[in-house]
């Protein structure tokens, strides 16, 4: 009697979870069946749901509902608290499954070769991300002693970055936020931020849902200035081409036309303004150096020659995140990602690596929006199933599920469970209803693992 496809996903953020689902939407799936493993680092699921999202958006964090109702099915395992390669290495897994997805996505900040980056006061946004929404493998305290901050880079993550610095502690209470964070946030001094982009509205990278957000805020002043306003011809094609762009570009000429308010946090949005160096004395940031840009007629930019030094004292780079590399995998170092073909993992040699697959940010890079990894995610299943249908994967030496079960206790390896997750939900839901919050997250690793029985 021919046994179910065994596949382990390795990484249980919203890629793996939606590669879960398409496996379990196959034809496969119905006759012989699928058996899905998802292996993750954290002792919790859903990845950047968890741990990127900015706690004032629950919008988003509503994803985790679709989520739940693909981890809930019989034929998927959750083994939570399972670092690769350390705990389990390729070499294991290929003993116990079919086929392996990589779904690791992306966590640490891409460089910004500007001199001054490494001076005290100069931060990662990913760093910062990591604090606010209670990482457990990040510092508990964050230093929020600068008045004056700017945020390098125009995309979601710098305007999360901003909104969090701009609001106040208390604004940020009803969320889910550790005590530890609202502590930190309470003692934040910032009453100016300043965000910086290289080109001008057409090319921000805002959605325009999130751009709007910042302004409904009572503490938040959001200022743009009317010289900032510009465009080429590159630039109207891509409002022409481009719904969003065109969105946020509209609501920036808005705020750019009103007189500025009176809320006490001003937030400034900077365009044409290219960071070439972080100031410093005695090793801290003391300032940030630009270059006025102006564009070219493609909707690129070049540099003016003309100079401005910016009085903050912390700078945060929001440029970008990078995947960090995975052993036994090839690397394309320039890109932070896995070479694949169709999500098939590619060799250096050109060939593929047999019942190997990759999906998400460490196929693609950290690029758009958290729906956009299911197209990815189809797209690997459907190569994968091929594989399989044509005879193309290795056969495991031990496909048992239990197998699998034996391994870990053998490793001593504490490892959480889809239940220990009910639990640990249940956890921090009793933790926030005291106070008439939704939840309370619990930060500790250790007391995430006692949460959750594990």
């Amino acid at each position: 009697m021919p046994r179910p496809l065994r596949v382990a996903i390795v990484g249980a953020g919203p890629a793996g979870i939606y590669a879960a689902d398409a496996l379990l939407k196959s034809e496969v799936a119905a006759d012989p069946g699928v058996s899905i493993d998802l292996f993750e680092r954290m002792p919790a699921p859903f990845g950047l749901i968890r741990y990127g999202v900015a706690p004032d958006h629950p919008r988003i964090k509503g994803i985790v509902t679709a989520l739940h109702q693909v981890l809930d099915k019989p034929q998927i395992r959750l083994f939570g608290n399972v670092d690769y390669p350390t705990d389990i290495s390729l070499d294991d897994l290929r003993d116990f499954y079919d086929a392996v997805i990589f779904s690791t996505g992306a966590t640490a900040d891409r460089e910004l070769p500007i001199p001054g980056i490494e001076l005290d006061g100069s931060y990662g946004a990913a760093d910062f991300v990591s604090w606010y929404d209670g990482h457990p493998d990040v510092p508990r305290t964050w230093p929020l002693q600068a008045e004056k901050v700017a945020v390098l880079g125009v995309g979601n993550v710098a305007l999360d970055v901003a909104r969090v610095l701009a609001k106040t502690a208390d604004e940020l209470l009803p969320t889910e936020i550790p005590p530890n964070v609202h502590d930190g946030l309470k003692a934040n001094k910032a009453v100016e931020i300043h965000v910086f982009g290289r080109r001008g509205p057409a090319q921000a990278k805002f959605s325009p849902m999130e751009l709007r957000e910042l302004d409904h805020s009572p503490n938040i002043e959001v200022v743009v200035d009317p010289e900032d306003i510009d465009y080429d011809a590159g630039s109207i094609e891509t409002r022409r081409g481009n719904k969003q762009a065109d969105m946020v570009a509209k609501t920036l000429e808005n705020w750019a036309i009103r007189d500025v308010g009176e809320r006490p946090h001003k937030l400034f949005l900077h365009f044409f303004e290219s960071p070439t160096e972080i100031l410093g004395e005695d090793g801290k940031v003391v300032g940030l150096r630009t270059e006025r840009t102006a564009l070219d007629g493609t909707g690129n930019v070049k540099g003016t020659g003309e100079f401005k030094d910016w009085n903050v004292t912390a700078v945060y780079r929001a440029v970008g995140y990078l995947s960090d590399k995975l052993p036994k995998l090839p690397w394309d170092i320039a890109s932070g990602t896995v070479p694949d073909e169709g999500g098939r993992v590619v060799e250096e040699g050109g060939g593929h690596l047999q019942s190997t697959y990759v999906t998400g940010w460490i196929r693609r890079g950290p690029v758009g929006l958290i729906g956009h990894t299911k197209g990815d995610a189809n797209e690997t299943v459907a190569n994968l199933l091929d594989d399989h249908a044509n005879g193309r994967l290795h056969t495991p030496a031990s496909p048992e599920p239990e197998a699998v079960d034996a391994f870990l206790a053998e490793r001593e390896v504490r490892f959480t469970t889809w239940e220990g997750w009910y639990k640990l939900d249940a956890a921090e839901r009793a933790l926030g209803e005291p106070q008439g919050r939704e939840r309370v997250k619990i930060v500790e690793r250790a007391d995430m693992l006692r949460e959750s029985g594990a």
